[in-house]
């Protein structure tokens, strides 16, 4: 067991270090596994209510007491920011996961069978020539306003670009000469797709995994601004800023704080997708 962890950390350290070698990843992953970190641990250290109403409390400016100040109700910022740290997280993860597998399953399919490429592509297209925003509002408008029906939506929403993404390395992969051997040993065509194709896809994948975490947090908290997203009873990092529109200017913490945390949060995950792409694609590696 030693020898196995031992060799695997002899292997993921040059990788580690050129991931790292620029800053800005090195600093968006500090980032990120802080914001993890906090809103996996801190429930479990801390037993402070993050929905405990003190209306004497409301619209108080960041202070030691309360660093990120206190909202129209008296709720605690800073602690409804980490708390809604774990959902905001949840539907980056679900929408990201659920895009890769049926984008992935979709884009393979196009690629591979020629007879599928043109109805497939032509209801990516479809979905595709929709704005994200306009139709997230349209999904979640027909399946109703809740956590795991915003997540669906999202879902539906990031597939398409996935796929598109997946066809287009497949249809390379599919011409090459070791899918040719495979075919000629007698190679069952899913066999095929998951032992040759399927790997090979897998740069392109986890790139595309770290933008579309991104675009989830980003596109829940513009559904949660727009009224047609998570719940408000739900502390998302979006709820928090829809519930405080109305005080902005008195509270403006009250937005910034939970505000700060998506950028952040994005941004992080859009350096993490570059610092990925640029290790795993040999001609930007090559040019760096």
């Amino acid at each position: 067991m030693k020898a196995a962890v031992s060799s695997w950390l002899q292997a993921a350290m040059p990788v580690a270090r050129r991931l790292f070698a620029r800053r800005i990843v090195l600093a968006a992953a500090l980032v990120l596994l802080l914001v993890t970190g906090v809103a996996l641990l801190y429930p479990m250290l801390s037993d402070a209510d993050p929905g405990a109403i003190e209306i004497g409390q409301r619209l108080h400016a960041p202070s030691l007491a309360h660093w990120a100040g206190t909202d129209e109700l008296g709720r605690d910022v800073m602690l409804r920011i980490v708390h809604g740290a774990r959902y905001s997280l949840l539907i980056g993860v679900v929408t990201a996961a659920g895009a890769v597998l049926f984008g992935t399953l979709m884009g393979m399919l196009a690629g591979f069978f020629r007879r599928l490429d043109a109805p497939l592509m032509r209801v990516v297209d479809a979905m595709m020539s929709f704005p994200d925003i306009l139709l997230g509002i349209a999904l979640v408008s027909i399946l109703g306003v809740s956590l795991w029906n915003v997540m669906l939506a999202l879902v539906i929403v990031y597939t398409p670009r996935v796929a598109r993404v997946v066809r287009a390395t497949t249809l390379v992969l599919r011409e090459l000469l070791f899918v040719d051997a495979a075919r000629a040993l007698g190679v069952r065509t899913p066999r095929i797709l998951c032992k040759h194709i399927l790997p090979n896809l897998m740069s392109p994948i986890l790139v595309q995994v770290t933008f579309i975490f991104a675009y989830a947090i980003l596109a829940e908290a513009g559904l949660s601004f727009l009224g047609v997203g998570v719940p408000p009873d739900i502390p998302t990092w979006g709820t928090m800023i829809a519930g405080s529109l109305d005080y902005a200017d008195r509270a403006f913490w009250t937005i910034f704080c939970p505000g700060l945390a998506i950028v952040l949060t994005a941004l992080s995950l859009q350096m993490l997708g570059d610092g990925v792409r640029d290790l795993l694609d040999p001609k930007l590696r090559k040019a760096a």
